[in-house]
């Protein structure tokens, strides 16, 4: 049974499942989840609770089968945890999930919460996840995503009973918020919980959002390309600071820029061929919201621009590696400023006709 992590609270409220999973790639969302199954399990009467952190080739799966087989003289109902960090349990713990997930809905006072970091397709295809989801219920929580992140600030804003403005202030103050949180999660919800210890309930400005909320976002290099493809040049440029403040190698941001630009050739190169757009993404292993996006850019980029773009990546890459270019900045990070607001711009531009 697969549960999107808005129904998790709803379902507990109906009745505790024998087996739940939780997997996924932020800190906070996988915590909070687990915190609210822990909450229910308390409430029902699970009293005792046992935890396993899998580590290593050689974790004894014999502790937590017994675990769960066992009842406790003192409390006739337990909680079982069991976390795996690597998201790999092995040989030996592939079958012993099996045997937990098939053994979970007929037995009485036992309750098993797996926690998993965020999985790729072939383990989620794999059978010892398939047995949990069939047996348990599974919920995956994925970070939420920098268009969608004002949101869930004005939410959890207002759950502690604080909103902003109406209008456009509020949207203001909550672009700013997210801008200084990107991420970073865990700290964005301390930040959130700080303006509820600095002001009562109620409606709070942009000033004073913007002297509460320290920057303490994080950025992540291939988020970086979402940005640029997505014609954000102000985006792009604080994440440059942000990966060269954060000591990220200029190699690896060259990198990433390059391949998008070799992608976007290559597809351009396809369709002007003949080959229909969906199939072209397919063969160059686009997908996802990346797909959407260079859907979206792909008419505004000829193949003589993106010939011109590659060849400043090649002369970039020269840059970096410490060798001068006519015509571009001596500097690795105001090279790749270049390379990347250059691209930025030419997605955000209005597209080209054809025909």
């Amino acid at each position: 049974m697969q549960l999107a992590a808005a129904q998790l609270a709803a379902q507990l409220g109906k009745g505790l499942r024998p087996l739940y999973t939780l997997h996924g790639d932020e800190p906070l969302l996988l915590q909070e989840a687990a915190d609210a199954i822990r909450a229910a399990a308390r409430a029902a009467g699970f009293s005792e609770r046992h935890v396993f952190t899998v580590a290593g080739a050689h974790f004894d799966w014999g502790g937590v089968l017994a675990a769960g087989a066992s009842m406790s003289l003192f409390a006739d109902r337990q909680l079982v945890e069991i976390r795996i960090p690597t998201g790999k349990p092995g040989k030996d713990g592939s079958a012993a999930l099996q045997q937990i997930a098939e053994q979970a809905p007929g037995q009485d006072g036992v309750l098993t919460l797996v926690t998993l970091p965020r999985l790729d397709f072939t383990t989620k295809k794999s059978a010892w996840f398939a047995a949990l989801e069939q047996n348990g219920a599974t919920v995956q929580l994925d970070s939420i995503e920098r268009t969608a992140l004002p949101a869930w600030i004005a939410q959890r804003l207002q759950r502690q009973g604080q909103q902003v403005q109406a209008g456009e202030a509020g949207q203001r103050a909550l672009q700013f918020f997210a801008d200084r949180v990107e991420g970073n999660l865990l700290a964005a919800h301390q930040e959130i919980q700080k303006l509820a210890l600095l002001h009562p309930p109620g409606e709070l400005s942009f000033e004073q959002i913007e002297q509460a909320v320290l920057d303490v976002a994080r950025y992540d290099v291939f988020k970086l390309s979402e940005a640029v493809l997505g014609g954000q040049p102000a985006r792009v440029q604080r994440m440059l600071d942000g990966l060269q403040a954060e000591g990220v190698a200029e190699v690896l941001v060259h990198w990433t820029l390059t391949e998008d630009i070799r992608v976007l050739q290559r597809l351009r190169q396809a369709v002007d061929a003949g080959t229909p757009l969906p199939m072209a993404l397919r063969e160059q292993r686009v997908w996802g919201p990346r797909e959407k996006l260079v859907e979206r850019v792909l008419p505004r980029l000829s193949a003589t621009m993106l010939g011109r773009m590659l060849a400043g990546a090649h002369g970039v890459d020269g840059i970096v590696k410490g060798l001068p270019r006519p015509g571009w900045p001596a500097q690795p990070w105001l090279a790749l400023q270049q390379l990347a607001i250059g691209l930025c711009k030419a997605c955000a531009a209005t597209p080209r006709r054809t025909g």
